[in-house]
Parts: structure tokens; C-alpha cells; sequence
């Protein structure tokens, strides 16, 4: 699959990489080629073959989340150790935009 120049622009900004036009050009003619095997695999039979996460029979043990109380001397001491703090909880950078 042949990306273009604006593919690979779109996947930098994406990225949050500022590339210059050198730049672009190698990852667009790396980024084809990575493509390009990918699609290779699209060939192969798998008809028949049971999808599979993974081969070690290793499972999640996963718990309920239950919320807990703690002690108010516990929840202050917790809470003046955060950097910035916004009606009783812990203020956080925006993760999305």
C-alpha cells in the first residue's frame, strides 16, 4: 500500500511529530513498506484456525471494583500531598483535548 504525503502527515500530527520534508519522504517509503508486508498476510489460509489472543493459557484474575472508605485523617494527608487540588479531589493535566 502506497502512503502519501499527507498520510504521513496526518499519522505526524497525529503523533504529535513535527518531521521535515526529508523526513516525511523516508517514513512515507518506510511506513509503505511496513504496509506492504502487513498485506502480505491477508494471503495466508486460515481458514479452519481458531482465532487466538495468545498460545500461554494465561487469564486476567480480575476483582470487582468496590469503593472503600477511609479514615478523613488518611483522606486529608492523601489529598495535601497532591500538587493541585479542585473541590476535595485531586486536579489532573487534561489527558484528552
Amino acid at each position: 500500500m502506497e502512503l502519501e504525503a499527507k498520510d504521513v502527515e496526518h499519522i505526524a500530527a497525529l503523533s504529535h511529530l513535527k518531521l521535515d520534508e526529508d523526513e516525511k519522504e523516508t517514513f512515507r517509503q518506510q511506513l509503505s513498506s511496513v504496509l506492504d508486508y502487513v498485506g502480505r498476510l491477508s494471503q495466508v489460509d486460515t481458514r479452519g484456525i481458531e482465532p487466538t489472543a495468545h498460545i500461554t493459557g494465561v487469564v486476567n484474575v480480575l476483582r470487582d471494583d468496590v469503593v472503600r472508605d477511609c479514615d478523613p485523617e488518611t483522606r486529608e494527608t492523601l489529598l495535601k500531598a497532591a500538587p493541585a487540588m479542585e473541590g476535595g479531589h485531586v486536579k489532573v493535566k487534561a489527558v484528552f483535548k
